[in-house]
Formats: C-alpha cells, sequence, structure tokens
C-alpha cells in the first residue's frame, strides 16, 4: 500500500481528494492537514510515502511546509494546486525546494471526468523517487549558503573541443529541474553571451507550464522566454529560450524550430529531438548538460553532441533529485564531466570567456 497524506484546506477538496485516492485499492489515506503547520507535524508523526499539497494554506503556507519536510524528513510531494498566478509561483518555488510534481486541481469542466485516474497516476509515479534532503532556505537566496564546491568525478574534456568557439549551451532537465536550472542559471554571469536552449518536462497543464518563463526569469535574472518558430540563433544571445509546452524544439540552418512531432521516450518536447539538432547544426561550438530527470530522455543525444566535439555535462547524483536522466547519460559515456549545476555553470562561464578571447 502506498501512505497518501493530504494536505488542503477545503473540505471539500479534501474530501475530493479522499474519494478519487479511495478508488485506487494500492493507495490510502492515513492523514489529512488543513493548515501547513498540521500538514509539517502529521508528516514527521505518520511518516506517509507520498504527500498531497495545496499552496495557499493557512499558518503556514504550503511552500514553508514544503521545505521544512524536505528538511527535516524529505518525503515525496506532489502540488496540487490552482492555475492562479500567485499560487503558479509558489508552486514553482516548492518544486524548486524538493517537490516533485504538480496537478492542477479540477477545473470544472470537461477535463474533470479523468482528474482521479491522474491524481491516482501521479501519486504512484511520485512514490517511486528517492528523495533527497533540502537545505531550510527561502527561495529568493537571502541567507543561503553557497553550493558546495563538490570535486568532479569524470573525465577530460572531449576530444576536439579545445579551440572552439561556444556558441550554444543546450540543457535538459526533467524531475527536480526547476530547482536545477535555477541553480546553474544564477551562477552564469550576467555577461554570459551564447545562447542557452532548455527543455524542462512539465508534466503539468498549459497555465503551470507557461508561467515556468516568468518564474525562471524572475529566480535568476536572465532574459527567459518560450521559443517561438523561426527565432534566428544570432539574435538570441544572452538569452534562455524553453521549449514550449507539448512542441519539439530543435535548430535547423541557425533557425529555432518547433514540432509537432511523435514523443520521444514518451516526451514531447525531447531532450534528444533538441540535443541531436544541436550536435549537427553547431558540432564543437556547443556544450550540453542533462540534469536531474527520472528516464533516459537525453542520453543518446548527449552522446551525439560528444561525439561531435562538444563540452557535454551530467549532473551529479550527490545534487541531483532523480538519479536518472544524468545516471544513463554518465554510464553511456556521453558525459564528459560530472558535476552539480552551479560547478557546471563555472565552466560554462570558463569557455564562453575563452572563445570570447579568441575572437
Amino acid at each position: 500500500m502506498i501512505r497518501v497524506l493530504v494536505v488542503e484546506d477545503s473540505a471539500t477538496m479534501r474530501h475530493h481528494l479522499r474519494a478519487s485516492l479511495a478508488a485506487d485499492p494500492d493507495l490510502v489515506v492515513v492523514g489529512e492537514a488543513h493548515d501547513g503547520g498540521q500538514a509539517v507535524e502529521l508528516c514527521g508523526r505518520l511518516r506517509p510515502d507520498v504527500v498531497t499539497m495545496d499552496m495557499m494554506l493557512p499558518v503556514m503556507t504550503g511552500l514553508q511546509a514544503t521545505e521544512q519536510i524536505m528538511a527535516e524528513f524529505p518525503t515525496p510531494i506532489l502540488v496540487v494546486s490552482s492555475a492562479d498566478r500567485r499560487e503558479l509561483f509558489s508552486t514553482y518555488n516548492a518544486l524548486a525546494a524538493g517537490a516533485l510534481d504538480v496537478l492542477e486541481k479540477p477545473r470544472g469542466d470537461d477535463s474533470d471526468a479523468s482528474w482521479g485516474r491522474r491524481l491516482c497516476a501521479a501519486v504512484r509515479l511520485v512514490s517511486r523517487i528517492r528523495v533527497i534532503t533540502h537545505p531550510r532556505a527561502r527561495l529568493d537566496g537571502r541567507g543561503r549558503a553557497a553550493p558546495p564546491a563538490a570535486a568532479p568525478t569524470a573525465v577530460s574534456e572531449p576530444a576536439g573541443s579545445d579551440g572552439n568557439e561556444l556558441r550554444m549551451v543546450a540543457i535538459g532537465a526533467s524531475t527536480g529541474g526547476p530547482g536545477a536550472l535555477t541553480q546553474l542559471l544564477r551562477a552564469l554571469p550576467s555577461g554570459f553571451r551564447p545562447p542557452v536552449l532548455c527543455v524542462q518536462h512539465i508534466a503539468a497543464s498549459e497555465p503551470f507550464a507557461v508561467a515556468f518563463s516568468d518564474w525562471l526569469a524572475d529566480q535568476t535574472g536572465h532574459r527567459v522566454s518560450y521559443g517561438l518558430d523561426g527565432m534566428v540563433i544570432s539574435s538570441l544571445g544572452g538569452r534562455v529560450l524553453l521549449a514550449p509546452p507539448d512542441r519539439h524544439m530543435y535548430v535547423h540552418n541557425g533557425v529555432v524550430r518547433l514540432s509537432d512531432g511523435p514523443p520521444r521516450h514518451s516526451c514531447r518536447p525531447s531532450v534528444d529531438v533538441l540535443f541531436e539538432s544541436v550536435a549537427a547544426e553547431y558540432r564543437a561550438a556547443a556544450a550540453g548538460c542533462v540534469l536531474t530527470g527520472m528516464g533516459r530522455d537525453g542520453a543518446d543525444g548527449l552522446l551525439r553532441m560528444r561525439a561531435q566535439g562538444a563540452v557535454t555535462f551530467a549532473q551529479d547524483e550527490a545534487s541531483c533529485v532523480v538519479y536518472g536522466m544524468p545516471r544513463e547519460a554518465a554510464l553511456s559515456g556521453a558525459a564528459g564531466h560530472i558535476l552539480p549545476p552551479a560547478r557546471i555553470a563555472a565552466r560554462l562561464a570558463e569557455l564562453a570567456v575563452t572563445s570570447g578571447a579568441r575572437r
């Protein structure tokens, strides 16, 4: 049985959550909390397998409760939240603090018919993920300790990368990605010029996904937007582009392209689609990074990038929420360096400075 703690201040919504979870014989609700303080207390006492967490709670917000739970007794957390803009930013802050996924509350339309099944599937999914302790700190950076300077555990620079200008950075992330992307982009200097193209798997509805670019810009100070078909890469210096919800993003002939092509590894957007196009287009003038996430999306594309001379990175296990995608990249030999996000950013900055000095 998967033991679930339901955290929700609305009695009506708690009833809906309880009834939906009861439809799955492998799920059992072991407790209900109506405020954030009670959520922390019950999580410590009951030690559930999964917490469903509302964001807008009395006494202690869902974000504060998430931070405290992940600091004191790490537990898989599924955020169940509405698409209100204020709540969306709190939701992404919670994901950066260690929550694993987000499910939008029922909308009151035809999509509600399958909502209970989607809730049970999401609870089952996050229950299988081994979570790690997160530091208790506000997510605006105040009072936060600097990331540890972990030593690299992997290998040499790929052959052919020395002496080439860094013209493109491609990043792929999934579960745990909002936090890892925030760490990496925050550590890039404000004058970093190569464009950064990112695929972040977000298994949420479009309102949640669309707000991610605004949240990431707010967190990092970089110009972040969703990619548009036809954008000219040479005009994107210093910008961060995200693959739009449910669209592949790739580059071709110096232009950003979007596609409704079939999913890869059950993912659209797919990290492999982006990486493979960057390998063909930029060869040794690119860098690729696979960050935290489930599955193996990105490993094959990163290997192709490395074969073309690109500098390649995988996030290290100690800093990952889920060491799945980076593990596959490391095992396949695709990752030339295995580092935490801030150290990846430092290496990218060095490469950009070196290539800039050669121009």
